[in-house]
């Protein structure tokens, strides 16, 4: 095996390992028939608690992304052995798709119960 084989194949499980930014981990689905019996009030106090959530989650989620960024472009270009540092957190990105998820079955709800929540939603990520 070549020097430049090698190269590609510990990129390619260098990579593999990365974590996802926030803005790419899609929401799973949440039912929003569990908050039916939520009042307009209630599904205001429920979105403020997820929110909350989920800011702190994403706020992980993206410092892991950049710091696997970081041990990737170390390991690629001065030591290799620092690849083996990459480890992404499934945890809390599946933490993250579950409360993206939680959040639009209570935006779902409220707009059922016509509570008039306003809902702020991310940008679309820049490409």
């Amino acid at each position: 095996m070549s020097i430049r084989e090698v190269t590609t194949v510990i990129t390619a499980l260098a990579l593999a390992g990365c974590a996802s930014k926030s803005s790419e981990i899609a929401p799973t689905y949440v039912s929003p028939i569990q908050y039916q019996s939520y009042t307009c009030a209630q599904l205001a106090e429920e979105a403020q608690r997820v929110s909350a959530a989920a800011t702190t989650a994403t706020g992980v989620q993206d410092k892991q992304a950049t710091n696997d960024t970081v041990a990737t472009g170390v390991g690629l270009i001065i030591y290799w052995p620092s690849l083996f540092l990459i480890g992404a957190d499934k945890t809390n990105a599946a933490q993250l798709a579950q409360l993206k998820g939680q959040m639009d079955a209570i935006q779902q709800a409220s707009i059922q119960k016509k509570c008039g929540i306003q809902f702020q939603t991310a940008p679309p990520p820049k490409q």
